[in-house]
């Protein structure tokens, strides 16, 4: 996969309209320093990007998976995967003006949520698709270790989502 060139074909095609992206996933957990091995590049866009983002994407040959209101997948065929996370107007504000910008491998600089935003995401994974239960609360782990991490905000959102459960299992394990 060459994350330099996805990043810069979403980067083009997202700056032309003037529409924000940050990192998600495997990569925004290494900007962190949790390196972890991925198959595909996970990236949170504005929900108002959807449609032409994910025409520019098969006007490029990529096949559209999935799509929904708040994810869609696509493959290319030399086995790119790109997945983005769509989020509302009031959710995008909060988290593209709160994240940081740190040199991705090309040297130019993308969006990083804040970890407790990345918590955020984990834990609305972990509500839809329980199966990936394990990996995103060993993630969250590792992101409730960082400096200045928000628990109470963390906390939040597992009460939120109704997996508080999960929440006290790992102040178990802290």
């Amino acid at each position: 996969m060459d994350v330099v060139r996805l990043i810069q074909l979403v980067r083009t095609h997202l700056s032309a309209s003037g529409q924000p992206f940050a990192l998600a996933g495997a990569f925004a957990l290494n900007a962190y320093g949790l390196g972890r091995e991925t198959h595909d590049l996970d990236l949170i866009v504005p929900r108002e990007a959807q449609a032409a983002l994910i025409a520019r994407l098969e006007e490029l040959a990529f096949k559209t998976l999935h799509a929904s209101e708040g994810y869609s997948n696509h493959l290319h065929a030399d086995g790119s995967r790109l997945d983005f996370i769509y989020v509302d107007r009031e959710t995008g504000d909060k988290l593209f003006s709160a994240a940081r910008f740190v040199p991705f491998i090309d040297g130019e600089p993308v969006r990083v949520p804040r970890p407790e935003h990345l918590i955020a995401l984990k834990v609305h994974a972990i509500k839809n698709d329980p199966s990936r239960r394990y990996q995103d609360l060993a993630d969250i782990a590792f992101l409730l270790r960082l400096p200045g991490i928000d628990a109470q905000e963390a906390r939040g959102y597992f009460a939120r989502a109704g997996l508080r459960e999960d929440w006290d299992e790992l102040q178990k394990r802290r």
